[in-house]
This record gives C-alpha cells, structure tokens and sequence, in this order.
C-alpha cells in the first residue's frame, strides 16, 4: 500500500525529491573524496567480477537484495547487518547481491559496499540513484562490481555517457526501465542485461505483469530481469515460465528473521 504523502514532497514527486537530493549528496561527497583520492583506493584496480556471467550460470538467477528502508515503506529492517545478510545470501546461492547506497530515502551508505566486499566471491551491484560519473567511480573505489542505471531518471545521452564510463571502469551494468517507450533510449548491443520495475517510480504502486510485457518486448539474447513486487516462489515459478531470467528481490526477504533462509526457500521452489 502506497501512502499519499510518500508520493510527493513539495510539489515534487518522490522521484524527483530522490533525484534532486542525490545531487546534493554528490556535491557533499566530492568534497570528502576526490576523482583522483577515490582512484588510490585499494580496490579501485580490482578487476570486476561479470554480473553477466554469474546471472547466466544458473537456471533461474536471483540478485538479493540488503536494504534497510524505502520512501513508500519507512524502515523495512530495523537491525541491519548488511554484511551477515549478504553472506547468508551467498551461502544461500543468489547469484548477486544487490546493496542500496543511497543515504536519505533508503537509509543506505556507500561504506555498506566497502564492509561487505571482503567475504563475497559473487558480484555486487550498487542500487543508487546513478546521476553522474562521480558514482561510478565511487561504487569501483568501494568494492562494487555492477551499478544500476535507471532509464527513468536519464535521458538518452546521459544513459549513453554513464554506461560507457561504466564499462570503462570495469563495472557491469543493469539497465532497469519502467515503461516500454524507455526502451527507445537503449543501444541493445551494447546492453546485455535489462531489467523492468514492477515498482512506478513516481506512485511506487506495483505490477508483476507489467514487468513481464514490458520485458517480452526485448530482442533476443537481452538477459530479462524482473524487479519488485515478487514475494512468493509462486511468483518466480510464474516469471520463468514467461521467459524471464532472473530476479531481484529485497523486500521480501528483508521481512524475515533470516533472509538467507528464505532466499533458499525461493530457490528450492524453481530448482
């Protein structure tokens, strides 16, 4: 249930209210750190691991996801650990883990990259609002192996200049649109791996069927990945069945006393 007053703040949408506030974090953060400071970070000249290649090897791939709140939800999680949480999701056997950095709205911190880093063999994909090259070196400098980029939020050139910097850097890419009509902004050739919200961005009212038509309208050999709204076996069940790859999930195993336990529920009712 979406509550009116998440959905906007000061004539603004909470998209917009996100995207605005990111842009003040960033200015915050390029006074702490420098392009050239981040660069001289230990892990900035790891080489990534291929979120591709991880999402690939399993029949059904899961990206789970540590986050500790949400504008539409409040505080999902009130003790969180991200680094017991994504270990028990590797354990588990998710594919990637995916960690929200973003600080105001999410209750994220960049340093969650950093602390859970040391114990996983697996990708980590850096879920933040990703508006500008500074992130991306960021998200290199702490560990980060993918980022997500939202259609929603770029405009073409900005979604172009982002994902070749990214790749520069080394770092995978997931591609997550909305609506179908965002799809015009992709170079597909360029884009392995796709994903649909079942989330609105702007209402953060949710559609499972939604993700899989606008998923179905992707060229062969896009790697299709479904995003919210999936709280159920059943649901991965249904998701495979209509030719989508993989998922990410985070709410819902956020909720329980152990979200590694229940990841391996989700995988053991596909396997």
């Amino acid at each position: 249930m979406v509550h009116r007053n998440d959905m906007a703040t000061n004539g603004f949408t909470i998209l917009e209210t996100i995207v605005r506030d990111t842009r003040t974090v960033i200015a915050d953060r390029q006074k702490k750190h420098s392009v050239s400071e981040l660069e001289q970070f230990p892990l900035f000249g790891r080489s990534c691991h291929s979120l591709f290649d991880f999402l690939v090897a399993q029949p059904f791939a899961i990206i789970a996801e540590a986050k500790k709140a949400s504008p539409s939800q409040g505080i999902i999680r009130e003790h969180f650990d991200p680094v017991s949480i994504t270990e028990g999701y590797q354990k588990a056997g998710a594919a990637a883990v995916s960690i929200l950095t973003e600080p105001l709205h999410f209750k994220g911190d960049i340093q969650f990259l950093l602390d859970c880093r040391s114990a996983l063999h697996i990708p980590i994909l850096r879920k933040d609002f990703i508006v500008d090259p500074y992130q991306l070196v960021e998200a290199k400098a702490y560990g980060a192996d993918a980022v997500l980029l939202i259609a929603t939020i770029l405009s073409k050139s900005q979604l172009s200049e982002l994902q070749a910097a990214a790749y520069q850097l080394g770092l995978s890419v997931l591609l997550e649109v909305y609506e179908e009509r965002e799809l015009e902004r992709v170079d597909h050739d360029n884009t392995p791996i796709i994903g649909a919200n079942s989330r609105d961005l702007n209402t953060f009212e949710v559609d499972l069927n939604h993700a899989v038509r606008v998923l179905s309208t992707l060229p062969e050999g896009s790697l299709r990945i479904a995003e919210s709204g999936i709280r159920s076996g059943n649901d991965l069940k249904w998701l495979k069945q209509h030719g989508i790859h993989g998922a990410l999930i985070g709410e819902s195993f956020m909720r329980e006393a152990d979200p590694g336990l229940a990841l391996s529920t989700f995988i053991s009712s596909i396997s």
